[in-house]
């Protein structure tokens, strides 16, 4: 099997004690890779290389262009290696490898965005009227420690690093242990690219009492960017605020799917299939929670089936399939399948689907659940859809508000005031209108209640990644 290690200092290097982890192929189930399996000795060593690079190292003082040139040529290489890197995520976790290469693309484009926003992003000048000047500089925050997800791996991981590094921070990157290989891919291309040693550091390893705790109860970070679940968000939390240490938290959700009766169905049919299915519903995003009118429920369940049952099943590493037979871990078919099981207590019928061979799912539709059933409630994170009807708007945005999460929601409706005026009153950080995950970078993306703390894109990652300075001149001395 091939070998992964840390990226350390400008080297690639294994772990201190020379522990590794097998890395999985869910689909096989069998390891495919080898990767280095870092500790507490390996975080601080990231550490210790980041504060020094960002202390004595040129990445913060050689300027807007010079950073990026680097990152415009690190996302040429990155083009360069799509298949590699598309491959390694779709073998680390089970992604269809024609998504797979679709989060290349955006994760390439998330350094070009990123360098060319810092670089063309103006400050402010602030004219006074008592013979002072005052104005604001956007300098770098400092050690950044940028922990992502394995549903994502590439495409969240750079989500987080692109925007620090473009304003000149240097940063501590920690993939998820499940999916690690194409942040050691990054971390190789961004040396070749011609960042400097330091810069970018990768660390491997696990989360409690290893290189994820040591990384964020570490003095010496300046910030902490994490994706994932909301309990060990709230952990994270907790662990900077004794250091005082911001933090950026995209979180869990239970994305609401709002389709009324005048929604164009066919458009409606495929986004809602999209939003829950798409990955094996392994998205944050996922529209788990499918709201339709009484007036369409019927049609539109019989279209909504019927497409679910019509997805290309099979192996990810083949570009037709749509729809991976395998979870990305064992330890994840286990918890989705326990929500299945558990379906004849909570209340509930399963239209569609259910428990595949290995450690698949089926595209799952459920029916005839009670809004209190766990179903209705928790992120499963997985292919599952929870079917419910409703009669008016306004019972509509109570029930998709009627959730400790608020990370997004979808609306689907042809009358344009109902549109803007149910969009206002969601309690989500983003709400799609007629579509479903289509992003621009410099709107802001978070969530509010237990789907996370902060916004990142455009100005908004700006003022996270950097400590915002007034200067104030006196330019009149009378």
């Amino acid at each position: 099997m091939d070998f992964y290690g840390h990226i350390i200092d400008g080297q690639e290097v294994p772990s201190l004690d020379g522990a590794t982890m097998d890395d999985i192929d869910p689909f096989t189930r069998e390891p495919w890779a080898s990767v280095a399996c870092g500790g507490k000795a390996d975080a601080d060593r990231a550490i210790a290389a980041a504060r020094k690079s960002f202390d004595e190292g040129p990445w913060k003082s050689m300027g807007f262009e010079k950073r990026q040139a680097i990152l415009h040529r690190l996302a040429d290489l990155m083009d360069e290696h799509s298949d590699e890197l598309a491959m390694a995520d779709t073998r680390d976790m089970g992604k269809p490898i024609t998504q797979a290469h679709h989060d290349v693309a955006r994760s390439s484009w998330n350094f070009r965005f990123f360098a060319d926003h810092a670089r063309m992003t103006p400050a402010e000048a602030l004219p006074m009227d008592s013979g002072h000047h005052a104005y604001t500089r956007f300098e770098p925050a400092g050690v950044f420690v940028a922990i992502s997800p394995w549903n994502f791996p590439l495409m969240l991981g750079t989500w987080k690093i692109a925007p620090a590094l473009a304003w000149g921070n240097t940063v501590v990157w920690k993939p998820a242990e499940d999916t690690p290989v194409s942040a050691t891919i990054v971390g190789r291309l961004a040396l070749e690219a011609g960042m400097p040693p330091g810069v970018l550091n990768v660390v491997h390893g696990y989360g409690p009492n290893s290189a994820g705790s040591a990384l964020t109860e570490s003095a010496d970070v300046d910030r902490i960017t994490f994706t994932g679940e909301s309990g060990t968000g709230k952990i994270i939390a907790g662990v900077a605020a004794r250091n005082l240490v911001p933090v950026s938290l995209e979180l869990g959700g239970k994305g609401a799917n709002i389709v009324f009766d005048d929604a164009e169905m066919d458009n409606a049919v495929h986004w809602a299939v999209q939003a829950i299915f798409r990955n094996a519903g392994q998205i944050c995003l996922s529209g788990s929670r499918l709201y339709l009118q009484s007036g369409i429920y019927d049609r539109f369940l019989d279209k909504f089936k019927a497409a679910a049952e019509a997805m290309v099943a099979g192996d990810p590493k083949q570009p037709g399939t749509e729809f991976p037979l395998a979870l990305a871990s064992e330890e994840h078919f286990l918890k989705v399948k326990s929500y299945l099981d558990g379906l004849e207590l909570d209340g509930g019928k399963i239209l569609t689907g259910g428990v595949g061979e290995g450690w698949s799912v089926k595209p799952t539709i459920i029916v005839d659940a009670p809004r209190t059933s766990r179903v209705c409630r928790e992120e499963i994170f997985g292919p599952v859809c929870s079917v419910i009807k409703f009669d008016t708007e306004q019972e509509a945005v109570f029930e998709a508000n009627n959730t400790r999460y608020g990370l997004n929601a979808m609306v689907f409706t042809e009358n344009l005031s109902r549109a803007h005026r149910v969009a206002g009153q969601l309690k989500a950080g983003s709400v799609w209108v007629n579509c479903f995950f289509i992003r621009d970078l410099r709107a802001p993306f978070g969530g509010v209640g237990e789907s996370g703390v902060g916004r990142e894109g455009g100005n908004f990652s700006r003022e996270f990644c950097t400590e915002p300075k007034a200067v104030i001149m006196q330019i009149d001395p009378a």
